[in-house]
């Protein structure tokens, strides 16, 4: 679905992003894990060229996007949880739901916001409260469904986990595998919460100084002695999900 093949991205002098090859195939959750600093948040809105790459092809859905404005990737059927929630606060749920649901057909509007309220009954309840009021995990499950109401073939998610409570950490991956396995919404996860997103992921890439040094299953990365000693070791929320 997703391919990025020698992508290089700079920040003026800055060489961000070194050389990167990368794939999502459909149906999978592929996780993207490194420390701050390392280029995460930069690959993804590399994907909708802020910043465009000066090297390399990103292929989605066998097209070449690579040189595409930013308004034209959008409407490829890619959606983008952006870090921070970066939820409407002025407006409403209901209203932040509604734009999600801007370029979907307007045909499905009742049948999504009724599977939103399916895997986030609390939206259901604020409908009519405005984002802003919400507390830190009711405003990323708000997120990813305004991401959702879309209806994407790609689900994009930066830091997910960041800010919150262990507990709406908990309920956050345990919905992004519910959305994996009963939905089949396809995941790409930038996140530095290493334990849980490993946990997800059928495939992982650890990204160091703008480059791709380790590459394998969710698993196999998650009982690796060098992943387990630089992002398990000693920190982080491990509860399960």
């Amino acid at each position: 679905m997703l391919r990025l093949s020698g992508v290089h991205v700079h920040y003026g002098h800055v060489h961000a992003l070194r050389g990167i090859d990368l794939s999502v195939r459909v149906g999978e959750v592929v996780t993207l894990i490194g420390a701050n600093g390392a280029g995460k948040s930069t690959l993804l809105m590399s994907l909708f060229g802020q910043p465009r790459i000066s090297a390399g092809s990103i292929v989605f859905d066998g097209e070449d996007i690579s040189r595409l404005s930013t308004h034209l990737i959008a409407r490829r059927d890619i959606s983008l949880v952006p870090e921070g929630r970066r939820v409407f606060p002025r407006m409403t749920v209901m209203e932040n739901l509604r734009m999600g649901a801007a370029m979907a057909d307007p045909e499905n509007l009742e049948a999504d916001l009724a599977r939103m309220y399916a895997l986030f009954p609390v939206l259901e309840e604020r409908l009519e409260q405005r984002a802003g009021t919400l507390s830190g995990g009711e405003q990323q499950m708000l997120a990813i469904a305004r991401g959702l109401m879309a209806r994407p073939k790609l689900l994009l998610l930066d830091e997910p986990s960041l800010g919150l409570a262990p507990l709406y950490i908990k309920k956050i991956f345990r919905t992004l595998r519910s959305l994996n396995q009963d939905h089949g919404v396809t995941i790409l996860l930038v996140e530095q919460n290493a334990h849980h997103a490993l946990r997800v992921a059928h495939r992982a890439y650890v990204l160091q100084h703008g480059r791709i040094v380790m590459t394998g299953t969710g698993r196999d990365l998650l009982a690796s002695a060098e992943v387990r000693a630089a992002y398990l070791e000693g920190g982080g929320q491990r509860t399960e999900v």
